[in-house]
């Protein structure tokens, strides 16, 4: 979800993204006749630079995360707890090939906004009480967006700041695995 945002920054707002790999100036996904392979996020996916960005190497890339020059991260989670930790790059027996710069941005960048899936496939709710799967960052998210609202962590709830369309406080409350406030 994190990687689409790109896609829905209006110009006039005077937003630069940055991307962890060393593209400050970071455009919407390209139409296939702008494709350039050798233009990518941290994702490996295609991206578009706008007029203005700059490339860099990942030194200079994590310097610019690791001395607190990012505003605002937006990552996906596997799980929020209502302490604000962040679990976003493993689940335990699966694959991995290590953490990336989740960690980095979770505790370089100024704020920090998860998007993610309210619950796993198998109906396992992804904000709870306190994480179950291994610890990208403590204590670093501010929000959490998700299909059924947006969501503030508070130490030992979360507040549902906003609702959308046609869910109900029951939902939410079924499908949070801690308390949530409105």
């Amino acid at each position: 979800m994190p990687t689409e945002v790109a896609n829905h920054i209006a110009p006039e707002w005077n937003v630069t993204l940055h991307s962890e790999n060393g593209l400050l100036g970071m455009g919407p996904f390209p139409l296939p006749e702008e494709v350039d392979p050798l233009l990518i996020n941290a994702g490996k996916q295609t991206v578009t630079a706008l007029p203005g960005a700059s490339t860099f190497d990942s030194a200079l890339s994590f310097a610019m995360i690791r001395g607190g020059h990012i505003d605002l991260a937006i990552l996906g989670g596997l799980e929020v707890s209502a302490a604000g930790d962040l679990a976003n790059w493993t689940v335990p027996g699966k694959l991995i090939t290590g953490m990336g710069g989740a960690m980095d941005l979770a505790a370089g960048a100024r704020r920090v906004v998860v998007l993610q899936s309210h619950a796993a496939k198998d109906g396992t709710p992804k904000l709870v009480a306190a994480l179950t799967l291994p610890a990208t960052a403590r204590a670093c998210v501010q929000r959490v967006i998700t299909e059924l609202g947006v969501f503030e962590p508070r130490g030992d709830d979360f507040l549902c700041v906003e609702r959308a369309e046609g869910v109900g406080e029951a939902e939410i409350r079924a499908r949070t695995g801690a308390p949530v406030g409105f």
